[in-house]
Parts: structure tokens; C-alpha cells; sequence
């Protein structure tokens, strides 16, 4: 066992996600990061339908949350699926330690149905069906220096 596992947390930590966790936003909510006996610290995090434990939510996943879902307002981040993973080259405080970042779910790719080939239709004419003949029009009668029946 690790000692980071030893250690109970109220809040998603990088062994929580792994290499991702799919999970529905439930809301954002103010809660009190402060360790026991400290003077309270309210942070926003993040709540899910399939997790007791919230994530703390930094400026960054803010960010890409925000270009996920194409909005500034959580409200329309309710319902929504984001992907949870550990990425190893969060900083914080100017070391790098790790930490928990957001992408959008990966679409399933499409898989196209063969298309039956379809058979060419030819139109064949029935060879007792006369086909209709269009006649041009008579221009040679009249005055012939009189273009105002020509249709151009």
C-alpha cells in the first residue's frame, strides 16, 4: 500500500482517476478545503453523480471546462460527462508534482455499414411509343427586314 492511499481525503486525488475516470457533473459547489482545526478555506469544486468525493476545482480545469462545454456559466456544465485523469506535469508552487486535469469524453468512432451495390436502372422506350417531336418555329413568312419575331 502507498502512503498517499493511507491518507483519507474528502476530495478526488491522482490515485482516485488513474489514467481516467468518466463521470457526470452533478454541480459546483463551495466547500471547506481547510485542513482540521485551520481556519476555513472555501474553494469551488466539482460534484459528480458517481462520486461521494468532489474535485477541487484550479483555474486551469476551470479553463478547459469552459472550452469543453462552451460556456462561462457552470450551470450549463450539469449533466455533462468530463473525463478525470492523472497528469503527471501539473506543477504547484513551482514543483512539479502532478495533479488531476479535464478533457472531454472521446467520441467513439463510427462504424460505416457496408452499403449494398445497387444496380444501374436503365430506361428502355417501348418501341411501339412514339416520342413526342418538337417544330420550330416558321420565321420565313413576313417582311424580312422584320426581326421582331425572332426570338434572340
Amino acid at each position: 500500500m502507498k502512503t498517499s492511499d493511507m491518507r483519507e481525503s474528502k476530495f478526488l486525488k491522482q490515485s482516485d482517476v488513474g489514467q481516467g475516470l468518466l463521470l457526470t457533473i452533478q454541480g459546483i459547489e463551495q466547500h471547506n478545503v481547510a485542513k482540521e482545526g485551520a481556519d476555513p478555506e472555501l474553494r469551488f469544486c466539482m460534484t459528480f453523480a458517481e462520486s461521494e468525493k468532489p474535485l477541487v476545482l484550479n483555474t486551469t480545469n476551470a479553463q478547459i471546462c469552459e472550452k469543453i462545454f462552451g460556456s462561462d456559466e457552470t450551470d450549463d456544465w450539469t449533466g455533462r460527462k468530463i473525463v478525470l485523469y492523472t497528469d503527471p506535469n501539473v506543477s504547484f508552487q513551482g514543483k512539479i508534482v502532478g495533479g488531476i486535469r479535464v478533457r472531454a469524453p472521446k467520441l467513439k468512432p463510427v462504424v460505416a455499414k457496408p452499403v449494398q451495390a445497387v444496380q444501374p436502372v436503365r430506361a428502355v422506350a417501348k418501341p411501339s411509343a412514339e416520342l413526342p417531336v418538337e417544330i420550330e418555329p416558321d420565321f420565313t413568312g413576313g417582311d424580312a427586314d422584320d426581326m421582331s419575331d425572332v426570338p434572340f
